[in-house]
């Protein structure tokens, strides 16, 4: 419980003149203020601060957690009982206790059951000052049960009938939330006619036609698991007496009919409660809640009275459509007879509900915690209410205190404790329980004896600011035990009080009723008790008051023209004012027509919204003053046409106020022609720095005439004003007459300050001067500073002249420095500056990485790990890791050759790194070094290593030569790169018919030491597609390709690197006079003429040719294209170029007229292939198939077309 300090008294010496202000000391409770330092250094006994509801409902499906927080001095320990009993949470490992508190977790949802833990429990907070117990804390896991299954026959009724629909929900904990739905989720509609009652059934006071439904569905809401169950639907018929007469003669006789009345109506009835009168009993402080719900026909109308009194007004409500009242925070007051009466036109029927009002126990003075001094006396009182009255037990430190241990001081008479003479030993914590049979209060107090000398916790020195001839209230709240005595002084001599205009208040308070200007001053504040004596001082200030000297006047305007109100304010020039415009009390609308200056409102363009009342609010920290007036709106005179242009410029400006820094320019607007001057544009001109240069001051708005400049030291200023309006800018005016301002120390230093070497030895400080206008004064010279980061040198300093750059010599290499550049001049220095760090010079580092290692990783590349040298050795900031390769020698030949080094730079501290794009099969040498700022160190220890073999790449060159009927020869070069020793070479070839499908596939092997290799015993005139590749150990390399054609006479032949032209006109002079020839030229002739007829039939349909859809679906994977710009046979380019679909060959099987093949030639994209080619990409997005060691596809055997038909092609096959 807290410390009450309570001060009474105000005692002044009756017999003196001099009147000096002492609280006088009463021995009565002390209260602990909330200071956090004081109450550090308190010793307290426990003092519970937070725990869990008494009724602690918990969710099953989460943790359980128990809180139970205290604090005291020393921390206290905790320590808890359930179902009255030690409970020790060392032996449940699921029970865990949270460090510093007393909260418990139990983790029941690792393994567990919540049911397990349900009981009471109570945390108990002791220290050696006593013992503090929580309330005892039920626990009980909530609970929502499923429906009980049934079977729910369906309800018919006749039309006007009452109905009641049972819900009867399972019991859960806490109990459920009911409501009633359809099958869609839409909740029923309620009315007077139809509700739900409090128990959650539905009632109806009569049925109608449309009640009649299948899923009258009861919904129960658990929220603590946050689940909903649901009962089986109902169903419910309505019949209408038409209905009903139908059935009846269906079945009875005709004098068994209903009469014509649809309803039969009838007086209410009540559906619940049930009888003439009932009992309701309530607690204290909850909600009472009557219900009465009637049936009848018409349906009846609810009211309540209460007998012998009056429904209380603030506290009472009606739910339900009336058939519900309630009263909040109900007391014994509200016990009585309360009667409802169910209404319609046939009657009237009331029902009488008896209601007491109990109550569990309340505070009427709950214990407070008391602070005694040693010797002193006090009590605690534990005073409750309730019906039936509560019964009053005493506790001292969590036990009956007719069990405690005795204290003399101590002495109980029912519901008080009285304390006499106590001392230290009497500090413990007491708990009163108040119970009955509706429930219990526990309330924690303890007794601390304490002995400890005055403290005042007002804060030293604190300020208080006051607006003259209004009250002062200072401060001087304390703490001692025993209670001190306060007094005040005022001044520094320390002279006491002597006038009777102070009030000392009971907290340690002054108070000046009326504070003048004389009170201002520094006030000292005394507490005393018999262990000691403090003292503070506080200081008072007594501001202006706030006034408006020149208030808004009312305005008449009219529409469309401009209204200014004007609201000059003094203030206290310590104090910032803020002024503020109101509209009709309202803030001002959001409109770009109204315009706020430092003394004015100016609304343009006004219209009839417009009028009202506008207030200026002046405020300051300390008061606020305002001050209204009205404008009012009426319609414009007609004007003749006005001549707009832009404004003439201002004239008479004039400077005052001139001080240092500052300087007030006030001027004269030109006429604003027709056009409102929107705003003024001051400009200025530097005389001394820069003569005839005018630079942007300030805008003001159109309005004001005068302007408050800012001004910098040292400048010869002149002022010029030029007028804005819609249509433009106004001539500038004349300059002003000059004004040189005082020279100043400099206000700020130079920026960009940097700390770098530029030789191992020196450190070159630089720096961005500042300008003449920032100088502030002659003599501008900057003072540079530094010394070593890390060692205990002082600064060295040097003042240098109105440079950028200052180079200390004789330092040590590559050690951080800090750094400083102050300006100054001959008035002074600027502040002091910031300090930034640098380095001096760099060198090459010194050592070399060691312990270099190098992996093969593949026979293209390789992974480098090396050690890093000492930081010290770098001697510079690190950039990273340098390694040089180069590729010694060939290992197919031992040919050493020189080779340009290759560098690879790893930036940072890395100690390893891939050295990517090896030649396979090579010998590699590499060394690594170190790289700072300065350059690169030695380098270590060169490194030898051998890539393993590769695939070779394809021959350089493949020719055709001496074709005869039968054979043909083949040429060709080596791989350049052959990337390991060749094994050997791997010819395959096919033969390709007249429609250019291929025949059966040849594979033929050839030692690696052949460069030339001759074909026999082919067929005559027949053409060859040839595909031809290396090996190694490693694999197949890529494949070069060729075509061409055994000759029909070896006379008429030319060779294969003859023009194509001139090989087909020596054909024709050797056999144009055969006569074999020139029947079979005709059937050629019939082919293509065919040919091309269905070429045009099938290109208009958008078709493409068989040959070419045989093509798409088999393209030999073989071929790999060749780029748009090889060679071509010349004669076939026209072709091309006319219809896509005719062309001769793929790109990748032409040939040049030289017959040869560059290995380049075959290194392009295989687009064009389509699906043909089951092309793979690596991660740097080169082709898996041309570099890696997997062998492709072999050609397709057979006789599939590798191209589309051309009829050019198809005569070149027959020749």
């Amino acid at each position: 419980m807290q410390l009450k300090i309570m001060p009474k008294k105000k005692c002044l010496s009756a017999g003196r003149a001099l009147l000096i202000l002492i609280l006088c000391q009463m021995l009565s409770a002390l209260e602990v203020p909330l200071d956090p330092k004081l109450l550090e250094d308190l010793v307290q006994p426990p003092t519970i601060t937070q725990q869990s509801p008494k009724d602690y409902i918990i969710d099953p499906r989460e943790n359980i957690v128990i809180q139970c927080e205290a604090k005291g001095k020393p921390p206290p320990s905790f320590s808890w009982t359930r179902n009255g009993t030690h409970f020790d949470i060392d032996k449940d490992p699921l029970v865990t206790m949270k460090t510093g508190s007393g909260t418990l977790t139990i983790n029941i949802m690792s393994d567990g059951k919540a049911e397990t833990y349900e009981g009471v429990y109570q945390c108990t907070a002791r220290n050696e000052r006593g013992a503090a117990i929580s309330n005892n804390i039920v626990i009980r896991s909530s609970r929502s049960p499923l429906w009980t299954k049934e079977k729910l026959e369906p309800m018919t009724l006749r039309s006007g009938q009452s109905l009641v629909l049972p819900c009867r929900p399972p019991m859960g904990l806490p109990p459920p939330i009911i409501f009633w739905m359809d099958n869609s989720f839409q909740r029923l509609p309620q009315s007077e006619r139809v509700s739900q009652g409090l128990n959650g059934d539905l009632y109806f006071s009569n049925v109608l036609p449309e009640d009649a439904r299948e899923d009258y569905i009861c919904y129960a809401r658990f929220n603590h698991t946050q689940t909903i169950q649901q009962k089986q639907p109902i169903s419910v018929k309505v019949t209408s007496v038409d209905e009903l007469n139908d059935t009846i003669a269906a079945n009875l006789s005709d004098t068994e009919f209903y009469g014509a009345k649809p309803h039969r109506e009838r007086p209410p009835t009540f559906l619940t409660p049930e009888g003439n009168a009932s009992r309701k009993e309530e607690l204290r402080g909850n909600v009472l809640s009557l219900e009465c719900i009637a049936e009848g026909l018409p349906t009846p109308i609810i009211y309540w009275i209460k007998e012998d009194g009056t429904l209380p007004i603030n506290r009472t409500f009606y739910r339900n459509f009336k058939k519900t009242l309630q009263i909040i925070q109900v007391t014994e007051a509200d016990s009585g007879n309360y009667q409802c009466i169910a209404k319609n036109t046939l009657g009237a029927i009331h029902h009488t509900i008896s209601v007491t009002v109990k109550a569990a126990p309340y505070w009427i003075i709950a214990p407070q915690n008391l602070v005694l001094s040693p010797g002193e006396d006090g009590t605690l009182i534990c005073r409750a209410n309730g019906n039936p009255k509560p019964r009053i037990s005493w506790l001292s430190n969590g036990v009956p205190i007719e069990i405690a241990p005795d204290d003399p001081s101590r002495k109980i008479d029912g519901d008080t404790i009285i304390f006499s003479n106590v001392q230290e030993r009497s500090s413990s914590v007491y708990q009163c329980n108040a119970s009955n049979e509706y429930g219990y209060l526990l309330a924690n107090a303890f007794v601390n004896v304490l002995a400890e000398p005055p403290r005042i916790l007002t804060s030293a020195n604190t300020l208080y600011q006051v607006i003259a001839d209004r009250p002062a209230f200072l401060d001087c709240a304390f703490f001692g035990s025993p209670l001190p005595s306060i007094e005040w002084f005022k001044g520094a001599k320390g002279s006491a009080l002597r006038e009777d205009i102070y009030i000392l208040h009971e907290n340690g308070t002054l108070e000046i009723p009326v504070a003048q200007k004389d009170s201002t001053g520094t006030y000292t504040c005394v507490a005393r008790n018999k262990l000691g004596m403090a003292k503070n001082e506080v200081h008072l200030e007594i501001k202006d008051p706030t006034r408006i000297i020149k208030q808004p006047e009312y305005a008449v305007v009219q529409r469309g023209s401009t209204v200014s109100f004007e609201c000059k304010v003094k203030h206290d020039h310590t104090l910032i004012l803020t002024v503020t415009w109101l509209k009709d009390h309202s803030e001002l609308p959001s409109d770009g027509r109204f315009t706020v200056d430092k003394d004015h409102l100016v609304v343009a363009d006004v219209n009839d919204d417009d009028g009202g009342t506008y207030t200026c609010v002046a405020n300051t920290t300390l008061d606020n003053v305002s001050a209204s007036a009205v404008l009012s709106v009426v319609a414009p005179t007609p004007t003749p046409a006005p001549i707009y242009d832009v404004p003439n410029p201002p004239f008479d400006l004039e400077l005052t106020d001139q001080l240092d820094r500052s300087v007030q320019l006030s001027w004269t607007p030109g006429d604003d022609n027709n056009s409102p001057i929107t705003k003024f544009i001051i400009e200025y001109e530097d005389v001394m720095h820069e003569a005839g240069l005018w630079h942007h001051q300030t805008e003001v708005p159109g309005t004001q005439t005068t302007a408050q400049l800012k001004l910098s030291p040292y400048v010869n200023y002149a002022f010029r004003v030029m007028a804005v309006n819609s249509l433009g800018r106004s001539l500038p005016s004349e300059a002003s007459e000059q004004y040189l301002t005082k020279a100043a120390e400099p206000d700020k230093n130079p920026t960009a300050v940097e700390g770098l070497g530029s030789e191992p030895d020196n450190l070159v400080i630089t720096w961005k001067p500042l300008s003449g206008f920032e100088s502030n004064g002659p003599g501008l010279q900057y003072k540079v500073s530094w010394r070593q980061k890390d060692g205990d040198d002082e600064w060295t300093s040097v003042v240098v002249a109105n440079v950028s750059k200052y180079i200390v010599s004789g330092t040590p290499t590559f050690v951080p420095y800090l750094v400083k550049v102050q300006a100054l001049n001959d008035v002074g220095f600027a502040p002091e500056p910031a300090v930034v760090m640098g380095h001096s010079g760099e060198d090459l580092p010194m050592v070399a990485p060691g312990n270099v290692r190098v992996s093969v990783v593949n026979s293209t590349l390789a992974e480098v790990h090396w050690d890093p040298v000492p930081l010290k050795s770098i001697r510079g900031h690190l950039q990273g890791y340098r390694i040089y390769y180069w590729k010694a020698q060939s290992s197919s030949n031992r040919n050493r050759r020189h080779i340009e080094k290759k560098i690879l730079t790893f930036q940072g501290s890395k100690t390893h790194g891939m050295l990517p794009g090896l030649e396979p099969f090579s010998h590699y040498t590499l060394n690594v070094r170190v790289v700072n700022g300065k350059g690169e160190g030695p380098a270590s220890p060169d490194r030898a290593f051998h890539t393993p073999e590769g695939v070779p790449s394809a021959p350089s060159s493949l020719k055709i030569v001496n074709p005869t009927l039968d054979s043909l020869t083949l040429e060709w070069d080596p791989p350049s790169h052959p990337n390991g020793i060749l094994t050997e070479y791997t010819l395959k070839y096919q033969p390709i018919n007249s429609t250019h499908e291929l025949g059966p596939l040849i594979d033929l092997k050839i030692p690696a030491n052949k460069t030339r290799w001759t074909l026999k015993n082919l067929n005559f005139s027949t053409r060859y597609k040839f595909y031809f590749y290396a090996q190694t150990a490693a694999g197949s390399g890529s494949q070069i390709t060729e075509e061409a054609v055994t000759t029909v006479d070896e006379a008429g032949i030319l060779p294969p690197d003859v023009g194509a032209g001139k090989a087909m006109a020596s054909r024709q002079v050797d056999i144009a006079t055969q006569g074999w020839f020139i029947g079979l030229m005709c059937a050629v002739a019939l082919l293509i003429l065919i040919l091309l007829i269905v070429c045009f039939i099938r290109r208009n349909k958008g078709g493409k040719y068989p040959v070419k859809e045989k093509e798409d679906a088999h393209a030999d994977p073989e071929i790999q294209p060749m780029k748009e710009d090889d060679g071509t046979f010349g004669e076939y380019r026209s072709l091309e170029s006319d219809a896509e679909d005719h062309k001769p060959l793929k790109k990748g099987s032409r040939t040049p007229s030289d017959r040869t093949v560059k290995k380049e030639d075959s290194d392009d994209s295989l687009v064009d292939y389509g699906e043909g080619v089951n092309g793979q990409f690596n991660e740097d997005g080169s082709f898996i198939g041309q570099y890696s060691g997997k062998k492709e596809k072999e050609p397709a055997e057979g006789n599939e077309s590798s191209e589309a038909p051309s009829p050019v092609n198809a005569m070149n096959s027959f020749v």
